[in-house]
């Protein structure tokens, strides 16, 4: 199977989850994030918005921010180009992708990011991703030397070889 169709197969899977059970994961996942030295030690936090059948980011955000974290969620340009900007929930706007982003354009500096939550549809035991196919995060991640972390429904672990572009995820968490 191609990545393009196991991107596909995973979406669908993960459209047709059930909710309840999506639900209880989520809280799951969340509070093993949530438990890690890499998080606990972190100031600055980058997440992403999440569509439906994602992790629940907004659990994530919620509780970065009552633990005080600064949380960045990415900006993308059509060039392939991406950046992280701080979270403000009245600053958002939808994309042709169907993504809520940041409108601001106010870039805070990679070296600055303590620990990135790195979005993906499929995982291999090394960490390494299949994500979106449009390549931001492998590229992001390619200069970047902080944490990373990943939360993933156990369906979504896979057997793949990666391709030469690729970046592997330090931490992948499942339920």
């Amino acid at each position: 199977m191609t990545k393009k169709e196991q991107r596909t197969a995973m979406i669908k899977r993960l459209k047709n989850q059930d909710q309840q059970r999506k639900d209880a994961s989520d809280q799951i996942l969340c509070h093993q994030l949530t438990q890690l030295e890499s998080y606990q030690n972190a100031d600055t936090i980058a997440t992403y918005l999440a569509l439906p059948f994602e992790f629940n980011t907004q659990l994530l955000i919620e509780q970065a921010q009552k633990d005080g974290k600064t949380l960045l969620v990415p900006k993308t340009y059509s060039e392939g180009r991406m950046i992280f900007v701080v979270y403000d929930k009245t600053d958002l706007a939808l994309t042709k992708f169907g993504l809520l982003e940041p409108q601001s354009e106010r870039e805070v500096p990679k070296e600055s990011i303590d620990l990135i939550h790195v979005p993906g549809l499929i995982f291999n035991s090394e960490g390494y991703r299949i994500g979106y196919g449009a390549g931001y995060y492998d590229r992001y991640l390619s200069d970047y030397s902080g944490r990373t972390v990943s939360t993933i429904y156990a369906c979504q672990q896979g057997a793949f070889v990666p391709s030469a572009h690729d970046i592997s995820v330090e931490k992948v968490l499942y339920d």
